[in-house]
């Protein structure tokens, strides 16, 4: 299921062609996204928008779902990766 909502929404880039609406493919959508910061590692607003910003153009809205959903975890505009899979 979560390579074919991946498959849908990257594009041959790896870019989003649209973030979506429906929450279970967002949180699939996010869980990729949060892939990019390594645990433990913490990240300023700056350089998480630029990471998001190789996905979308809309990274403020990007970095906005992934904290809400509790992918990342932002205090004093530091960010770091608190949610998604991980890999053991």
């Amino acid at each position: 299921m979560d390579d074919r909502v991946l498959h849908h929404f990257l594009g041959d880039d790896g870019r989003l062609t649209t973030i979506p609406t429906k929450h279970s493919k967002l949180l699939v959508v996010l869980d990729h996204l949060s892939q990019q910061f390594e645990p433990g590692q913490t990240y300023p607003e700056a350089e998480v928008n630029d990471i998001l910003q190789r996905f979308h153009p809309d990274y403020a809205a990007l970095r906005r779902y992934l904290v809400d959903n509790s992918f990342l975890t932002r205090e004093d505009n530091v960010y770091w990766r608190s949610g998604g899979t991980f890999e053991v």
